[in-house]
């Protein structure tokens, strides 16, 4: 039982959520019509599931490392009888991780998105286009379709582990065996190029006292 693969779950996120990513973006669009203004609000409210699923992913991934460090030790270190029962308890502490940082995420994405998403919607649509959206996002079909999104991809996330598995674990085996004995031929290396520097060092010959003195 690895840590691992319940830490890779991605979410897929719709177009708007990742428009999210463009903190940093400006845009140079003249000022939008308050009638333009309202109708990208009212995009981006439409869109709350997809921003939320954003907060969550990131709360996630940023415990990854963390996975990947504790999966090797308890790989490597912990005996297989003692391992099932530690990974659950380990498995407790990322839930809990993430359980108290994601509303906190979610909470701050929903403030930002009017900020961030609005202008790109304004400067990138029409209100006729606006409107088209918020028609097809608004539609029972397409709602009742992201509401089991979450449901969706966890399905396909588990069963692409469990039918990937036997043929991913042996390469990222070897990765990091491969990875390993580069790290350690380095660090062999490194001492012996200082003592052979040192050594270098010591050999050039120093100049005689009266040559100095010349």
């Amino acid at each position: 039982m690895k840590l691992i693969p319940w830490l890779a779950r991605a979410a897929a996120f719709t177009t708007l959520a990742g428009a999210a990513s463009l903190s940093g973006a400006q845009t140079t669009a003249a000022v939008a019509s308050p009638a333009k203004k309202e109708l990208a609000q009212k995009v981006i409210a439409l869109q709350q599931s997809g921003f939320e699923g954003l907060a969550r992913t990131l709360a996630q991934q940023s415990v990854a490392q963390i996975g990947q460090q504790a999966d090797a030790f308890l790989q490597t270190r912990i005996a297989p009888e003692q391992r099932e029962a530690l990974v659950k308890d380990v498995q407790a502490e990322f839930v809990k991780y993430v359980d108290d940082v994601g509303p906190l995420l979610r909470d701050r994405v929903l403030k930002l998105a009017p900020g961030i998403v609005s202008p790109v919607l304004e400067e990138k649509f029409s209100e006729d286009e606006l409107k088209q959206v918020i028609a097809a996002l608004e539609s029972p079909g397409f709602r009742k379709y992201m509401q089991i999104t979450p449901e969706l991809q966890r399905a396909m996330g588990q069963k692409l582990v469990t039918e990937t598995q036997a043929q991913v674990e042996p390469k990222l085996k070897a990765l990091e065996q491969a990875i390993g004995k580069k790290l350690n031929a380095a660090t062999a290396a490194a001492p012996a190029a200082s003592a052979s520097s040192s050594q270098k060092a010591a050999a050039v010959p120093k100049p005689a006292a009266s040559a100095a003195k010349k």
